[in-house]
């Protein structure tokens, strides 16, 4: 086993995907192949099974990922307290966010970050909250700007909080409820809507709300783009949940009786890792962002 074996193994077992793996490791797809080939060779197992264009780890690949994860970890960590030693922030740095944290917040940040340290290559993963969140918890990701884990129990992961983003019941201008300046549970219940997935961090929150009440959602469509929902809610296809900051002309914000919503969005590190110069330079902008904020 090598490092570049290694992580082409890592990467099929996160993408499900040989093509998806190659643009992750910009290589080709047949280099990813030979790569995984000769790791099963050396192994003398197979550690992926492939059925039509699905491609899924074998027992033996399962149990080899977390090892395989941990040693890329390990070598990473070595490599950056190497190359740290001098102080110097310098190198590749990624991290994983979500599209409305990428799109909303981060580039402010991020603009001021690549002009102070020049010699850091940005790598940023768009992926949900949640993925981010597992990411960084097994170490294939150094740190994440995300949705924050309304549950907050995962021990490996130390989250901190950036910008509170507060959410509000939004519906087309010619919804039949844009005439009401507030709406209970019970009212939205009634109408189709068009939410998050009840897998999401924003999902739960609401699925929490409604569940409390005795409530069942009336779900018409479900993504976990806050984009698309704001197109299908302007358009008229359902009520929507979103975050304040997406309020557009098309659209008219609720207030909802007797309720509260509101997200946390920050930064997530694994809380056995030794971070980057680069990483905590990042983290320290982030840190002054939500000291402006008052956070």
């Amino acid at each position: 086993m090598d490092t570049q074996t290694l992580l082409a193994f890592v990467a099929v077992a996160d993408t499900g995907s040989f093509s998806l793996a190659a643009e992750r490791l910009r290589i080709t797809q047949p280099a990813v192949s030979k790569r995984v080939a000769a790791l099963e060779a050396s192994l003398g197992t197979r550690l992926f099974d492939r059925v039509g264009r699905s491609v899924a780890p074998t027992e033996a690949g399962n149990t080899l990922l977390p090892r395989a994860n941990r040693i890329l970890r390990e070598m990473a960590d070595a490599e950056r307290c190497l190359r740290d030693i001098d102080g110097a922030i310098r190198g590749k740095l990624g991290i994983g966010t979500s599209h409305h944290v990428g799109l909303h917040r981060l580039p402010p940040v991020l603009r001021q970050f690549a002009r102070n340290h020049p010699e850091v290559e940005l790598e940023i993963r768009f992926m949900d909250s949640e993925k981010a969140h597992e990411a960084v918890a097994a170490g294939r990701l150094e740190l994440a700007v995300v949705t924050l884990d309304p549950e907050g129990d995962d021990a490996r992961i130390q989250a901190t909080r950036v910008w509170n983003d507060p959410l509000s019941v939004m519906v087309a201008r010619d919804h039949p409820l844009a005439g009401h300046s507030a709406v209970d549970v019970e009212a939205l219940s009634v109408w189709p809507a068009v939410l998050p997935g009840p897998g999401t961090y924003t999902g739960q929150i609401l699925q929490s709300l409604f569940a409390a009440r005795g409530v069942r959602l009336n779900i018409g469509m479900s993504t976990n783009y806050l984009e698309t929902l704001r197109m299908l809610a302007a358009i008229g296809l359902g009520w929507s949940v979103l975050p304040d900051t997406m309020l557009t002309p098309e659209l008219v914000r609720l207030e909802l009786e007797g309720a509260t919503m509101q997200r946390e969005l920050g930064h997530v590190v694994h809380r056995g890792r030794s971070l980057s110069n680069a990483a905590r330079a990042l983290l320290a902008l982030l840190d002054a962002e939500a000291a402006a904020q008052g956070n």
